[in-house]
This record gives C-alpha cells, structure tokens and sequence, in this order.
C-alpha cells in the first residue's frame, strides 16, 4: 500500500479538500486498495476540528467522499507515509524542519509541482476569502491530484498491471 500525506497549515482546508479529491481520483484511476491518503496540519490551530463548512461544500457539491478530523503533522508521519505534499512552501518548510538527519527528502513534494498550469508554487489559503475561493483550490487539486497518479504510475513499479 503506497500512503501519501498532504499538509497545509491546519488541516480544514486545503489538505483534506486534497484528500478527499485524490481518493476520487485514485478510486476513478481503478487504483483503490493500493494507493491510501490522509491529510494534516503543521499547527495545532484545529487539532479535532472538521474540516470547513465550505469544504465540506466543495465536497458534496462533487460528490467526494471526506471524514477527518483535523490533526498536526509530526516527525512520526515521516515513517507513516510514502509520499507527503505540501501545500505551498511555507508548510514544506515546516515539514522539512522537522525530517530527520538521516532521512532523504525526496518524497516530500508541493502540491503544485504536479500542477502544469501553476503559475505560483503554492496553492492558495482559502481560509479568508469566499467560495469561489474555494472553488479555485478545489481545481487546482483536481488537476494536481490526477497528475501526481500519473506520476505515482510511472515511477511506482508496485502499480504496474
């Protein structure tokens, strides 16, 4: 089982609209049951919070399935998951602050490295504006979530068919 890990700065927003939308998209790629995400925060602003209302709007306006509670990302995640995705380069850096020594970073990337029409690195904090602010992350993640499936197909050997 291939785990990915996406993180934004506290978990309502960003990084669990992301898993919500890469679990769709890795169930629509016929890839369930081999590929398993979650989502964390690198604050503890909402640790046991659900995700935001307009979130959870992004999540029933397409149909995708999310049931998380908010949580913080720790060192431990590091040996949890095979891939971790940040949100934009301020939560990489966080992450990267806490990687152990003797660890490689080449599994840790930003959401918008799988984005070909990223004009920025990062993916917008929608937290402080409306829906339509929302609505953009929620297409920035479709888009960047199919395209990291592909990348996971072509360098994963454990999803060959």
């Amino acid at each position: 089982m291939i785990r990915v890990l996406f993180v934004c700065l506290g978990n309502i927003c960003r990084s669990p609209m992301a898993e919500a939308v890469f679990n769709s998209s890795v169930e629509k790629t016929g890839l369930s049951g081999l590929i398993d995400s979650d989502s964390a925060g690198t604050s503890d602003y909402h640790i046991g919070e659900p995700p935001d209302s307009r979130t959870m709007d992004i999540v029933h306006k397409y149909r995708l399935e999310l049931n998380h509670q908010g949580r913080q990302f720790t060192a431990s995640d590091f040996d949890k998951f095979d891939y971790i995705v940040a949100m934009d380069q301020s939560n990489l850096s966080n992450i990267k602050r806490l990687l152990p020594n003797d660890m490689s970073d080449e599994r840790i990337f930003l959401m918008r490295d799988f984005d070909h029409k990223a004009d920025t690195k990062d993916v917008p904090d929608p937290y402080w504006s409306e829906a339509d602010g929302f609505e953009e992350v929620y297409q920035i993640l479709l888009r960047s979530c199919q395209n990291f499936i592909d990348y996971l197909k072509k360098n994963r050997a454990d999803l060959t068919t």
